[in-house]
Formats: C-alpha cells, sequence, structure tokens
C-alpha cells in the first residue's frame, strides 16, 4: 500500500529542498541532517519511480516531472494540517517557524502574539530573528524565513500579505528640554540639540532628513539609530528631542518619564504587514499571520 511506500518526511524534505535551494539547508530547516534528506528524497523517487531533482554541484533543479509533482506534494503537505487542526489536535504539529521581525514589533506586541501562537500550536518551535525590516525582506526573499512581521516600504511583493494596523509617530524628550523649548511649534526648535530617531535609510529617516534639507535646519543634529531602543535611555538622559514610534514610549510617557511635543511636522505613519510566501508556506504560518491580524487589526487607533 501507499503508506508503506511514501511518508511525509520524504514529501516536506521535497518541498523544504526546493525552497531552500539546497539539501544542506534544507536539512538544517527541518533540524536534521544532510544524509538523511538526501536519503528521504532517494527513496521518494524510487518509490515513485522518477527523478524529482537534478543535483549540480551543491544545487539541485526540478526535473519536468518534479515541477509537476511539486504542488501535489505541497497540497499532500497542507492536507495533512488540515487533518489535524479539523480534529482539534494541533499540538500533533511538531514543526518550526522561522520568525523575522523589527524590533519595534519585539518591543511591543510580539509576547502577545506569541502567546496566542502557542495556545494555538502548543509544540510548534519559534526561531526569532529580530532586524532592520529590509534585512528581514531580503531573508524572506531568499527563503530563510516563514513568516515577517514589519513595516514598510518593499522592494520584493510577497505572494502572501496582511495589513496590520500602523504606528504612528510622536515627538518627544524629557522634563527639562521640554521647559526649554521655545519658538512655538516649530521643528526648528528641536535642531538647537540633537535630534534622534530612526536609521537613515528608513522611511522616517529619510523624511526627517527630507525636511531638515528643505527648511535649511542642521542635518548634522539628526542622531540616527537602527537600535530605536537605544533612542531612549539617551533621549530620557536629556540628549535631545526624539521622533519615534508612539507604540514604543509608551511606557514612559504614562510614567512621566518623558513629554510629548507639539510640532508642525511628524513622520509619515510606519505600514506594518504580516508576509509570506504563500505559494510555498504551510498552512500554520498562514494561520500565524492571521493572528497578527487579530492582534493589530487594521480598523485599530494607535493607542
Amino acid at each position: 500500500m501507499i503508506k508503506s511506500q511514501i511518508t511525509f518526511k520524504q514529501l516536506e524534505a521535497f518541498s523544504f529542498v526546493v525552497d531552500t535551494g539546497t539539501f544542506r539547508a534544507a536539512a538544517t530547516a527541518l533540524g536534521t541532517t544532510q544524509p538523511n534528506i538526501s536519503s528521504r528524497i532517494s527513496t521518494l523517487e524510487a518509490a515513485l519511480d522518477v527523478t524529482l531533482l537534478y543535483r549540480d554541484a551543491g544545487s539541485v533543479r526540478l526535473t519536468t516531472k518534479g515541477k509537476e509533482l511539486l504542488e501535489r506534494t505541497r497540497d499532500i503537505l497542507r492536507a495533512g494540517e488540515a487533518l489535524l487542526e479539523a480534529a482539534g489536535r494541533q499540538e500533533l504539529i511538531e514543526e518550526r517557524l522561522r520568525l523575522g521581525v523589527t524590533e519595534l514589533v519585539a518591543c511591543t506586541w510580539l509576547q502577545q502574539f506569541l502567546r496566542l501562537l502557542r495556545r494555538e500550536y502548543p509544540n510548534l518551535r519559534v526561531e526569532l530573528e529580530v532586524d532592520l525590516s529590509r534585512k528581514i525582506e531580503e531573508r524572506l526573499w531568499e527563503g530563510q524565513l516563514d513568516l515577517a512581521l514589519q513595516n514598510g516600504p518593499f522592494a520584493y511583493q510577497a505572494a502572501g500579505e496582511r495589513m496590520l494596523s500602523g504606528e504612528t509617530y510622536v515627538w518627544v524628550s524629557n522634563e527639562e528640554i521640554a521647559k526649554g523649548l521655545v519658538g512655538g511649534n516649530s521643528v526648528a526648535r528641536f535642531f538647537n540639540r540633537a535630534v534622534l530617531t530612526h536609521a537613515r535609510h528608513t522611511a522616517a529617516g529619510r523624511a526627517l532628513h527630507d525636511l531638515a534639507t528643505e527648511r535649511g535646519y542642521d542635518v548634522g543634529k539628526i542622531v540616527h539609530s537602527s537600535a530605536l531602543s537605544a533612542c531612549l535611555p539617551m533621549v530620557s538622559e536629556g540628549l535631545g528631542a526624539a521622533l519615534l514610534p508612539k507604540s514604543l514610549v509608551k511606557s514612559e510617557l504614562d510614567q512621566g518619564r518623558l513629554r510629548t511635543l507639539d510640532a508642525d511636522w511628524t513622520a509619515p505613519p510606519l505600514e506594518f504587514f504580516a508576509r509570506f510566501n504563500a505559494d510555498r508556506a504551510p498552512r500554520y504560518v498562514e494561520k500565524a499571520s492571521e493572528i497578527a491580524a487579530s492582534i493589530r487589526p487594521i480598523a485599530a487607533k494607535d493607542s
């Protein structure tokens, strides 16, 4: 019978080798060894009596028959997940989710996301990467991540994408700096000291730099940081004013360690998305994107 000839592990190995590009990368993604992956593929090819992959100096290419059977393979793997979900046995899904998030997500709602994800998939192992959005996008494009929770803009279009609620920016400083500001609500008054914000290549960083150039402010006063959390102690200690996402500074504002500042300009809101490769992602990846959207519904107002 077919059950003695073909296994889910063999089909999974086939799918992952195609997605990652090499037997070694597939072994790493599946938490096994390269010889195991090679054995599973060879056994699958023998059972089907077809050649699925061409092996070329460490890389692989799909054969014509391999291309034909790849989507059927993905359908079977997804159907297996669907069976477990229908039976209410998601705890039997013992897979790995390679998750990439930006620092802002990690500092704000990531823990809530992980709690809900664990409730849905108790034995799903999460491998977390926290990095700049452009780095996360590169990893997703290369097949090194399953799901990205990140902000735009993007260089590549993802086949699976859910828009999440955005993040608004606010100007903040400590009490001493706030009391010493004069000049109405003009952003110009912030440039008497350092102005802290996102990294230079980010949308907010570029927007602030363009504003300063347009209005004749000293762009040398802008202190760009790729680590937003590092800005908090600097602005709290009085280095200057900061343009930061509101959710990042909410706790400091609530506890009175920082104050919001009136300004005649602020950066456009960050647009956040849950992104994945829908054409090859397992069902649990899409479900994880739905969980993210439930936490950050686009109809919700930033608080």
